[in-house]
């Protein structure tokens, strides 16, 4: 494997959209039960450019392994400074450093930009992506009980976060 990491084009939307999608039909990763198409995938890089968030791909050879971002944790002026993020590795490439190669980069772009803490939103039972985290030194801040639904059971979830950089808010 040839792992190399860079910012998503509009060459990258197909690879995305496939890991979205398999995430969405098989997995309890994302709660969405629709797929997107190659546009929708295209409508959220744009969003994240437009914001000044980075969307970060893996890369072996031409194929899109994973993929990682973040976006505003809420819209409220107060919220400025957390952010929230997702990644996600293609399915039957996780265990392979993929997505923890992807996290530390968003980190280190996220303290780039000022920002003060990371969240993650982790299904409860996703104890792969709860470890990886925690390797990276998030920490659990909560669990919220039942508050969503997938495959016909409720989902828990688990909230985690990092602490990018210390002191004030800049003004």
């Amino acid at each position: 494997m040839s792992l190399s990491l860079t910012h998503a084009t509009a060459d990258h939307l197909a690879g995305i959209t496939d890991i979205y999608n398999h995430a969405v039909v098989h997995t309890t990763a994302i709660w969405n039960e629709q797929t997107v198409d190659v546009a929708n995938r295209a409508a959220w890089l744009a969003q994240r450019r437009a914001a000044g968030y980075p969307v970060l791909v893996a890369l072996d050879g031409d194929e899109v392994t994973g993929y990682a971002s973040f976006g505003d944790f809420r819209a409220f002026d107060g919220y400025r400074y957390s952010i929230e993020h997702s990644v996600y590795v293609r399915s039957g490439r996780q265990g392979q450093g993929i997505g923890q190669a992807l996290m530390s980069q968003l980190i280190d772009e996220a303290r780039g930009l000022g920002k003060h803490l990371m969240i993650a939103a982790i299904e409860s039972g996703n104890t792969a992506s709860i470890r990886l985290h925690q390797r990276l030194g998030f920490e659990v801040s909560g669990c919220m009980r039942e508050v969503g639904t997938k495959f016909g059971r409720w989902l828990d979830l688990t909230w985690m976060q990092l602490r990018l950089n210390e002191g004030p808010p800049r003004a």
